[in-house]
């Protein structure tokens, strides 16, 4: 991989390219690196630069990137712009693609990513109704409560450990995470894997959503390998890496150092640019494996080397270039590309080293458009062309503007981040000052000139998408230009604009951590930029709440906190804190954020859903039906609204109204799988045994892998004593999604129906692994043993029992069904005087019509399985439907 030989003037144009006079030693190293091969006891595969802003490091950079280019080598920069891990790798498997080295694999899985997490944000909408046994429906599952949940799954307390632990790297958060319990953090975990298995169909799709590092990282070093198995190198690069270390430092560590993902080629080289050090709590058992190299200033030798080969030779003006750049290699470069030839009168009021370099631009049109490029957040051609009029610039007075703009992109205080040029800060800084402190006027005028611009690029792109069901912000070049705008906004109104851009940081809240992470730093630079300590404050109470397990709730109550924020931003802030809430179990907490969402803005439609599925989860359908009805007034065709109604209609056993909502819903639109989901699950209820075999078949010809309506038309079969294709179906869902737990008790059930007793314990078994709280999978190994004679019948009824014994001294609201599941347990047993009294039990907490025929119902499935005294059983029955009114 040697160097092969050059002439001397290629030789010297190397040295002097890039401004890298005095950086000799830095490139030999990279270069020795390089030449002695990825066997070597002496090779590095990780290297660290560090040094003051302006030092040269992003420059350092380039040149060792276009050194191992020259090598082979294919390469990737990733600069302070991305802010994940996971648009990390993005970047690099764009960036390699443009070389002819696709991430083809883990492209494919990143699209599948983003996709299913829009599917999971879209679903998290439509809570699944109650169903047989705690189910929460099709597809749901009802979060137990706090005093009968199970202990968290041991996968779960390892992430919620490492989790934990992750904060303490964190600035500024590692005092709160020693606050913070394992256990709470993995229940959490586990509720929030509950909740995604109902609204994705596959167990790889939940992982893929709740976990992408740890399901994308993998396949990204896969292809990683199979490029370096091509490639003499690949060389991957982190610029201003002190902004995105807080992101990226722990996955890094393990990709780069460790074997969490995988192995990673001994040829793939990773290059860390930063203004500090490495944070020691991260890296420090790995530092001896990091190749440190620390950039100063220029000495003064250096320095005039620098200006010396850009022709600036009077004595007078190389000593003015050396007081005002203080070394630095970047504004010492600027001033030798300016080549200026004298100096101007000292006392300069704008006496800096940017307007010494502007001052000694001659021409006025470049002069303008510099300061004029240096306001957007970056800089493209279009933007250029935008500018160009603003600033004053017309053919006569400069060049074209495809002329112009090559010569700015020649700037050595510009640099190329993802096709975009962006300021180097230690010029961009005083340029802003300058224009603002020098003309506000102008500076209002360019801001709002700007905001204009982005404006109309937003709503352009609105064009472009189809409304129905769409989100503009989960289009990146949509938020691109909205984010854009809003800063510009912000700088040219300033406080007038500070409402909007609230509400936008609102909204990000609700869309995803990094569309927060943005908009907070959108706040911290606007603040910089236009000189108000207290939103840059605000944007960087905002990003620390974005390194907090609990991020999106903190900040929401930090904006509802700010009283800048206006009466529509509040109320959505309400009812998305009031989500967060909902998910996590806090109903009472979710009820007042929907009601305060509500109370300000009485035309929220999305606060009417919200509260209508926390009162469906706390088995307040009535309520719920209440809410969902207000819902479908303020927006009647929104297929969501009318599903569910339709589930709140379910959940009060008026089934042809809820046929109804879901033959509108499908009617709007006819490819909704829940619609079709669900309306099979209200055939089944009825009896309509075709019809719900016909809508589960409809839902999964539109989406082949929907592991549940797999499951649901199983059940169906199962229910008509179509053994074989229950069989058939439980496997095909199992198969696509064989974490969740109720296609294999239902699949337990077929196999005990079949006398498969063996096989029938192997599946309740594993549903009682998944779901450790619910006690109808011990209930039902219990009737196998009894019929099978397998031992451990006993220990089986007694869990059970255990269960619900637990669950029923837990929330009220979830009391019903634990109640109801015992009167038939002791049915089962039998233990007829105990049945008895728990009847009474039952019936004296004046249990819901729809609890009371769930009961019946599990009775009549109790007798078609084990031989009960009819008798016995009789008089249990007939009190249980002298409760119900006629009809139901």
């Amino acid at each position: 991989m040697a160097q092969g030989a050059v002439s001397r003037q290629e030789l010297i144009r190397r040295r002097r390219s890039g401004g890298f006079v005095g950086r000799r030693r830095e490139l030999a190293v990279f270069r020795e690196n390089l030449t002695q091969g990825a066997g070597a006891d002496t090779y590095q595969f990780l290297f660290h630069v560090h040094g003051l802003a302006g030092v040269g490091k992003s420059t350092l950079i380039r040149q060792w990137e276009a050194m191992a280019r020259q090598e082979g080598a294919v390469t990737a920069v990733v600069g302070d712009d991305v802010h994940s891990a996971v648009e990390v790798m993005e970047s690099v498997s764009a960036q390699l693609g443009r070389q002819g080295c696709a991430l083809k694999s883990f492209d494919k899985l990143l699209a599948t990513y983003r996709q299913k997490r829009h599917e999971a944000e879209a679903a998290s909408a439509v809570q699944a109704i109650q169903g047989v046994h705690g189910v929460a429906g099709v597809a749901g599952v009802q979060a137990a409560p706090e005093a009968a949940r199970a202990a968290p799954s041991p996968s779960s307390m390892f992430a919620a450990q490492v989790g934990v632990a992750g904060l303490g790297l964190v600035p500024g958060v590692a005092a709160f995470s020693g606050a913070v319990r394992p256990e709470q953090v993995a229940s959490g975990l586990d509720h929030m894997r509950a909740a995604l298995s109902s609204w994705l169909r596959s167990h790889e799709d939940v992982e893929l959503v709740l976990s992408p590092l740890r399901m994308l990282t993998p396949r990204f070093l896969a292809d990683l390998s199979d490029v370096a198995g091509r490639r003499p190198w690949v060389v991957l690069s982190f610029d201003a890496y002190e902004r995105t270390a807080p992101l990226l430092d722990v996955w890094l560590r393990d990709m780069l150092v460790g074997e969490a993902f995988g192995a990673v080629p001994v040829n793939v080289q990773a290059v860390l640019a930063g203004q500090g050090p490495l944070d020691a709590a991260c890296w420090g058992d790995s530092l001896d494996l990091v190749t440190d190299v620390a950039l100063e200033p220029f000495t003064e030798e250096e320095a005039r080397a620098l200006l010396t080969a850009g022709a600036v030779t009077d004595e007078r003006v190389v000593e003015t270039a050396l007081r005002l750049s203080g070394g630095l290699p970047v504004l010492l470069d600027a001033l030798a590309r300016s080549n200026p030839q004298e100096v101007t009168a000292v006392g300069d009021p704008c006496d800096t080293a940017v307007d010494r370099f502007l001052k000694w631009e001659t021409e006025p049109g470049r002069r303008d458009m510099v300061l004029a490029c240096a306001l957007p957040l970056r800089i493209d051609e279009d933007i250029y062309r935008a500018l160009e009029p603003a600033a004053g610039v017309t053919a006569e007075n400069t060049f074209s503007t495809a002329d112009g703009f090559r010569w700015l992109r020649g700037l050595p205080f510009l640099s190329d981040q993802s096709g975009r040029l962006r300021y180097h800060d230690v010029i961009r800084a005083p340029m802003l000052r300058a224009q603002r402190t020098r003309s506000p006027l102008q500076w209002r005028r360019r801001h709002d000139h700007l905001a204009s611009l982005f404006g109309t690029w937003r709503r352009n792109q609105e064009r472009t998408q189809s409304p129905e069901g769409y989100s503009y912000w989960d289009d990146p070049l949509w938020r691109d230009h909205r984010l854009d705008e809003t800063y510009h906004q912000l700088c040219a109104q300033g406080r007038a604009a500070l409402p909007d851009a609230l509400h936008d940081a609102v909204v990000a809240c609700g869309h995803s951590t990094e569309s927060l992470r943005r908009w907070s730093l959108l706040l911290v630079q606007a603040g910089k930029d236009g000189d108000d300590a207290d939103l840059s404050r605000t944007g960087q109470h905002l990003l620390g709440c974005t390194r907090q397990p609990s991020g999106e709730v903190d900040a929401l109550t930090l904006l509802l906190s700010t009283p800048a924020l206006g009466t529509q931003g509040r109320a959505l802030a309400h009812a998305l804190r009031g989500r967060l809430h909902r998910i996590d179990g806090r109903h009472e907490q979710a009820l007042a954020d929907y009601t305060a969402a509500l109370t300000l803005e009485p035309h929220l439609a999305r606060a009417y859903v919200g509260r209508g599925h926390t009162h469906q989860s706390m088995r307040r359908y009535g309520a719920a039906l209440a809410d969902h009805n207000r819902a479908v007034e303020l927006d009647p065709e929104s297929p969501k609204n009318l599903i569910s109604r339709g589930c709140a209609y379910s959940n009060l056993r008026r089934y042809e109204e809820a046929l109804a909502d879901f033959d509108r819903a499908l009617g709007v639109d006819r490819h909704n799988t829940w619609a079709l989901e669900f309306r099979g699950l209200v055939h089944h209820r009825m009896g309509q045994h075709e019809a719900a075999l016909s809508d589960y078949t409809d839902a999964i010809t539109i989406d082949p892998r929907g592991a549940w309506a797999y499951a649901a038309r199983g059940n169906v079969h199962l229910t008509l004593g179509h053994h074989e294709r229950a069989l058939a179906d439980l496997d095909h869902s199992l198969a696509l999604d064989s974490a969740f737990p109720w296609p294999h008790c239902w699949r337990g059930e077929t196999y005990r129906a079949l006398g498969r007793y063996e096989e029938a314990l192997a599946d309740f078994a594993r549903a009682a692994e998944l779901r450790p709280d619910c006690g109808w999978f011990p209930y039902q190994a219990a009737l196998a043993m009894r019929l099978s004679g397998a031992p451990g019948e006993a220990d089986q009824w007694q869990r059970a029992m255990d269960i619900y014994d637990a669950q029923t001294l837990g929330e009220p609201a979830f009391a019903d069904l634990p109640r109801s599941n015992l009167l038939v347990l002791l049915c089962a047993l039998p233990d007829w005087e105990r049945a008895e009294e728990q009847l009474r039990t039952f019936l004296s907490y004046s249990p819901s019509h729809h609890q009371i025929a769930e009961a019946l119902t599990d009775l009549a499935d109790l007798q078609r399985a084990v031989r009960i005294d009819p008798d016995r059983l009789e008089p249990i029955v007939d009190r249980l439907r002298e409760t119900l009114p006629d009809g139901a």
